[in-house]
């Protein structure tokens, strides 16, 4: 019970960073490149507190694997903190969370997965629900919203993400910890010269609630989550995981709704229940879910 309660805390700690990310100012890719610093100083700094050993010392194979992994997790962020700018938090997240469909299109590819009548009604059901997400009968701009703008962020964060998780499953003999920390660095070390080259880097005019928004990204949105994901991640099993993980995406609707007044209307929120319940219909293990019953 311990370990599901500090998961589900993480879950709305990471369904909460919109929150914080909208009232940064500073660009995404500033964002994105201090999240992945702050976040890979901070786990670095925790893996003495906690005794989690770290090893550099890796295949050239994983070195290209994580290079091309980091530099997709920053501007994954990027592309989501766009996301973030163009549309409502509610839209940015739906689109951002179509990454586990576009995984159950890829997997059969790249990864040899069985394909499976469940996985294809999920896929229809997903894509069912973004053009009800979307709202094509809506206006396309409204207010300070460019909402097809943010949606196309949003789906380019999740591909970048795909690739992430696709890359993630060809990394050998590193731990998920070690692989985190190692592509939170990369990410960082990618990032640094496209923000060089596309921002002032002159933050003395940045405003304090910047700065501790910022600082709140980076170690507890990133840091101290995922600190606490690892730590009871082999505690759980992976279908409790798969359940809870949905605690992230709608976490971010409802708090985006009470303290930001974001509305959804009634055929947008069916385009998510659809989108969420794709990914969980194809996770499902529906032969135990039947010799339970």
């Amino acid at each position: 019970m311990k370990s599901k309660s500090i998961f589900i805390v993480v879950m709305l700690i990471f369904g909460s960073i919109g929150l914080f990310v909208k009232n940064i100012d500073l660009s995404s890719s500033e964002i994105a490149l201090f999240r992945g610093a702050i976040g890979s100083l901070f786990l670095i700094g925790a893996s003495f507190l906690v005794k989690q050993k770290i090893s550099f010392k890796t295949s050239k194979w994983n070195l290209v694997l994580l290079l091309l992994s980091g530099g997709a997790l920053g501007f994954n962020w990027i592309f989501l903190f766009e996301s973030y700018r163009y549309t409502t938090i509610a839209n940015a997240t739906l689109s951002y969370y179509f990454a586990p469909v576009f995984v159950m299109i890829l997997a059969p590819i790249l990864l040899k997965e069985k394909w499976t009548w469940m996985k294809g009604l999920g896929i229809a059901l997903a894509f069912l629900g973004f053009l009800l997400v979307v709202n094509p009968g809506g206006e396309a701009a409204v207010g300070a919203y460019n909402h097809p703008v943010g949606i196309m962020y949003g789906l380019l964060a999740a591909a970048f993400y795909t690739s992430v998780i696709l890359m993630n499953k060809f990394i050998k003999d590193l731990s998920d910890f070690e692989t985190t920390i190692m592509q939170l660095l990369t990410a960082s070390i990618v990032l640094f010269p496209y923000v060089l080259t596309t921002q002032n880097l002159n933050y003395s005019g940045l405003d304090l609630q910047s700065a501790i928004l910022l600082l709140i990204v980076g170690i507890i949105h990133t840091g101290f989550a995922y600190l606490l994901y690892f730590s009871v991640l082999k505690k759980l099993k992976g279908q409790t995981i798969a359940v809870l993980s949905y605690i992230d995406p709608i976490s971010a609707v409802i708090m985006a709704a009470i303290i930001l007044n974001e509305s959804m209307g009634f055929v947008q929120i069916m385009g998510g229940v659809l989108i969420l319940g794709s990914t969980l219909i194809s996770e499902v293990n529906w032969k135990k879910v039947r010799n339970a019953s």
